[in-house]
Formats: C-alpha cells, sequence, structure tokens
C-alpha cells in the first residue's frame, strides 16, 4: 500500500510540475499531453504486476536459497552498500564528463536514443565508447572488487535450479517480447534479413556490455541481497531495487536539468518510467536468487535486441 500511494503521489506531483507538456528532449515525451505520457509507465507497472505473478505462481513450490543469507553481517552490508551507491553517483558523473568532453552525449544506462526515441545523432564511436566505460565503471570494477571476498553463489551468479530457471526466463521472455512487439512503434521486425542478421547480433553485444550486465552486477548481484539484509523487508527490497535502477538512468539523454523544475521532473519521471522495470527485476531476482535470470528474460533480449536493434543499424549504416 505505501508504495502505491508514492506512485499516486509522483503521478500527481508530475501532473502538477509538468503543466501541459513535459520539457523532456523526446518527441515521444514532450509533445503529448502530460496526462497521455504519464499513461505508458502507468501501463508498465500493470504489466510489471502480471508478471510477477506469474513468477510467483511459476516459483510457489520451489525452495529458493535465502539471498539475505548470502550478504555479510548488517554493519558491514551497510558499508558496502553506501560505498557501491557512492560510487555509482561518482561513475554517473564520470560518464557525464567524459561523455561530452569528447562531444558526444552523457554516457547514461541507456545509450542516447536507446529505448526512448529522443532523434540525435549518434556515432558508432559514442556507442562503442559508452557500451566500453560502463562495462568498466559498473561491471567489471565491482566485479573484481567483491569477487576478492564473495563467491559467484554469494552473488547470484550460479543457478541453484538450471531446470526451473530455464522455464521461468522462457515463459517470462514469450510473454514480455509479444508485449515488446506487440506495442513498439519500431522494433526488429521493421527491418530487412540482413539488416536483423548483421543488427541484431551488433545491438546484442554492445547493449550486453553497455547496459544489461552493468545492471546485473551493480543493482542485482551486489546491491540487492543487502538491501534485503538492511530491511529485512521483500517489498522493500524490491522497491529499493527498482528506486536504484531507476536513478542510474539520470543521465539518459531525454532527461532535462536546465532549470530546477526540469530537473525534478526528470528525476521523478525516471522513476514512474524505469521504477517499474527495476522492481520486477529484482522481484524475479529474489524468487531465484539468480541475477541471471532478468538478463535473459527481461532485459538482454527484451527489450532492448527487439526494440533497439533499428537504432544501432542506422547508427553503423547497416543495409
Amino acid at each position: 500500500m505505501i508504495i502505491a500511494a508514492c506512485w499516486l503521489c509522483l503521478n500527481g506531483v508530475v501532473l502538477l510540475l509538468g503543466s501541459g507538456h513535459l520539457p523532456f528532449r523526446a518527441s515521444s515525451l514532450a509533445e503529448p499531453p502530460t496526462a497521455q505520457t504519464l499513461l505508458r509507465p502507468n501501463l508498465m507497472l500493470l504489466e510489471v504486476f502480471g508478471l510477477m505473478v506469474v513468477v510467483r505462481l511459476m516459483t510457489r513450490h520451489r525452495t529458493v536459497p535465502d539471498l539475505a543469507g548470502r550478504a555479510p553481517d548488517r554493519s558491514r552490508a551497510a558499508r558496502e552498500t553506501f560505498a557501491l551507491l557512492g560510487y555509482g553517483v561518482l561513475a554517473q558523473l564520470g560518464g557525464l564528463v567524459v561523455g561530452r568532453s569528447l562531444g558526444w552525449h552523457a554516457f547514461g544506462f541507456h545509450l542516447d536514443g536507446m529505448v526512448i526515441r529522443t532523434g540525435q545523432p549518434v556515432v558508432p564511436a559514442e556507442a562503442i565508447g559508452w557500451s566500453v566505460y560502463n562495462l568498466i565503471c559498473y561491471a567489471l570494477i565491482p566485479l573484481i572488487i567483491f569477487r576478492r571476498r564473495y563467491s559467484t553463489t554469494q552473488l547470484g551468479l550460479r543457478s541453484s535450479d538450471r531446470r526451473a530457471d530455464l522455464r521461468l526466463i522462457v515463459v517470462i521472455l514469450v510473454l514480455e517480447s509479444a508485449v515488446q512487439l506487440l506495442t513498439a512503434s519500431q522494433s526488429v521486425l521493421d527491418l530487412d534479413p540482413r539488416q536483423i542478421l548483421l543488427g541484431a547480433p551488433l545491438t546484442f553485444a554492445l547493449c550486453f556490455a553497455g547496459t544489461v550486465a552493468p545492471t546485473m552486477i551493480f543493482v542485482y548481484a551486489i546491491l540487492l541481497p543487502r538491501y534485503l539484509k538492511l530491511t529485512g523487508s521483500l517489498p522493500a527490497t524490491v522497491a529499493l531495487g527498482g528506486l536504484t535502477y531507476a536513478g542510474l538512468h539520470v543521465m539518459d539523454g531525454w532527461t532535462n536539468f536546465a532549470t530546477a523544475s526540469d530537473a525534478v521532473l526528470s528525476l521523478l519521471f525516471a522513476i514512474l518510467f524505469y521504477g517499474g522495470p527495476g522492481m520486477f527485476k529484482a522481484y524475479i531476482t529474489i524468487r531465484t536468487a539468480n541475477a541471471w535470470t532478468h538478463v535473459w528474460a527481461y532485459h538482454a533480449i527484451a527489450p532492448h535486441t527487439l526494440l533497439d536493434t533499428p537504432m544501432f543499424v542506422r547508427i553503423f549504416g547497416i543495409r
């Protein structure tokens, strides 16, 4: 109930501050009336709850390892959590500085134009630089540091029931792919066979390095067990997973920080748009104790490969 009330409050604040239209750097968000723009994230949240029900039904008879038990004691968990969150803020600021210094867009958790189309030109070097920067900062460095103390099992990188995880992944992937392909204005289905053959693997590789692996390692392998250890609450942990995932998208290309009001609206809409998917990733990770499940069921393929291949085909001039 608390999460629902907070969600309604966020919608109300965005409606009040947004007036007629939202000041974002994406026509799909800025041109429609504010109420119409808010409809999309709210429908996404309904779908997320539907998928959570599917996950609950498919895992109700499973004996899942205690995710909180894989985290250290509360004192150390708190220190590691705040240290990693602080590091994440520095990495976000670093992405802003590096991207802009090279004459590109800021390096957010999504390359400019991914999922939310901005219409801004992106060159191949920028796409590669973005993926390399995020892979190093959000995946490789945290993984190297935490693997010195914790095993792959403690980080949720090893399945405790591969067959059950595979069944769950296939079901969620089919459902999410159907939703994405039926509702998207542009998808991989709009391309010709050669563009799909070359563009889909390229998109998968760049997105996996630039956002999928960083999300898995930074949020769901490291932070999520510590959130559960510190809160002792499944709803609170799911909510924190959603907030963290949303927070990592504040440097995405559609956000606007020109004024204080624009900045507040960008932060709030990031929570509304990415909070639901982030909460689902947290929920499926907790129900399986496997950080990989969301990667294959709800991230690497759907939405990114299905929706973003046309963008990468344009960037790299694949004909």
